[in-house]
């Protein structure tokens, strides 16, 4: 399993409102391989906000198919230059992808 992580930084008080966006029901649950998306917001950051949207997948094989899937391309959308929306000013003071691959993990026993 690899974890994908989009480290996105915001202007601030940004993050709260965004990250619902990145857990929304979208035809990314149905493709090949993808198991979950998690997003956490650091916290105690006092000048930007910072995002972390996680993406749990099975293989960088399927991540990459995501990539380059019409799903991807429609969900990465820029808007159409001159248009209102090119206009306003975006609240993403920019990203870093980083692609973790999973070595050990533990999970909770449920209580008897």
């Amino acid at each position: 399993m690899i974890i994908v992580t989009n480290r996105i930084k915001t202007k601030s008080g940004f993050a709260e409102r965004m990250a619902p966006a990145f857990a929304k029901p979208s035809p990314l649950q149905e493709m090949e391989g993808f198991i979950k998306v998690e997003v956490a917001i650091t916290v105690g950051l006092t000048e930007y906000d910072e995002m972390n949207v996680n993406m749990y997948w099975d293989n960088e094989k399927n991540f990459q198919a995501w990539k380059d899937s019409d799903i991807f391309k429609q969900a990465h959308k820029r808007p159409e230059p001159g248009s209102a929306e090119a206009a306003e000013e975006s609240p993403i003071l920019g990203s870093q992808l980083i692609i973790s691959k999973v070595a050990a993990s533990v999970e909770a026993i449920p209580a008897k």
